[in-house]
């Protein structure tokens, strides 16, 4: 099979892919054309159907899995395939677990260490809210696990909240070792939490998109009503504590433009803005890096960065 990582520009494609999602817009001079976003497990690819209404595109829809023949180009900077012939693939030509993306690091390995953080909490209301959902809820667990962070920005991957999670905490344990004021029980607590939103503002793979839930509420506000409904479950939990545990999930974007009600107010809300976008901007990175293998020059403007980028000299 042709991964998806590994397609470079100038080549010919003929290969199966997921169809994630296809789109019907027209060109400039007003002639429709079909924006298509396929996956494998190593990532996603942008296409274009320019003439849909070919003899050699067959009739498919998003989620389906389709035999494309086309050619890689260039777009600002991002490969993209330019479609000449699709057939919907059969059942039997394909094997689903080549298409859903994964976490290049051991799930079970990932979950082990971010739930090792629960015993050293010292707060026992805390250690009870977190104990809850991590330790003595399997449905939660597996969920967990297999969920994604994103619809396609960062850890877009089966394990990629687990491993965005962990990433968050370890931060966070790292700034309660370096900056002595931080409540270290909250912050660790509040890093496992601030994400949970997402397994209700996300579908499950091989969807992987927005629920109703997800555009109407987001995952911030999600998180911190699920948490607090928990919380409220807990005989005698503080009600300051709570609070603050549920302003840090509202506030973790940092900035009221990037989606979050308020902006942080505790010394615990700030160091966990900057532990969330420390690790989701380092994976961006990461993951455009990746998608442009074997391209030592820049990469051209990325919207994420508002920058021209481009990798490290050795």
């Amino acid at each position: 099979m042709k991964y998806i990582e590994t397609l470079r520009e100038g080549e010919r494609v003929g290969e199966i892919y997921l169809c994630k999602s296809k789109q019907t817009a027209l060109t400039k001079a007003g002639k429709p054309y079909e924006s298509l976003i396929l996956q494998d497990k190593t990532g996603i690819l942008d296409a274009k159907v320019w003439d849909p209404n070919s003899s050699g595109i067959d009739d498919f829809d998003a989620l389906d899995y389709i035999d494309v023949v086309g050619d890689v180009t260039s777009f600002q900077g991002a490969l993209q395939l330019n479609v000449k012939r699709i057939r919907k693939a059969r059942e039997g030509e394909y094997d689903p677990a080549e298409y859903l993306p994964v976490s290049e690091k051991d799930i079970d390995q990932m979950y082990r260490e971010l739930t090792s953080y629960i015993p050293q909490m010292q707060n026992p209301f805390l250690r009870e809210l977190c104990s809850s959902f991590f330790l003595e809820d399997p449905e939660f667990e597996k969920r967990f696990k297999f969920h994604s962070a994103a619809k396609n920005v960062h850890h877009g991957f089966v394990g990629g909240l687990l491993e965005h999670t962990l990433g968050v905490a370890n931060l966070c344990d790292y700034y309660a070792k370096a900056y002595p004021m931080l409540n270290r029980d909250l912050l660790l607590a509040a890093a496992m939490f601030h994400d949970i939103g997402k397994l209700d503002e996300i579908s499950t793979f091989p969807e992987n998109d927005y629920t109703d839930a997800g555009q109407l509420l987001g995952h911030i506000v999600i998180g911190a009503q699920v948490v607090g409904d928990r919380i409220r479950e807990i005989p005698d939990f503080p009600v300051k504590l709570g609070n603050e545990l549920r302003h840090c999930i509202l506030s973790h974007h940092g900035e009221l433009e990037y989606g979050s009600p308020k902006k942080p107010a505790l010394a615990e809300a700030v160091a966990l803005s900057f532990a969330d976008n420390t690790d989701a901007k380092l994976e961006c990175m990461r993951e455009t890096l990746a998608s442009s293998y074997g391209n030592d020059g820049w990469l051209g403007y990325n919207r994420i960065f508002d920058s021209n980028i481009r990798r490290t000299s050795e």
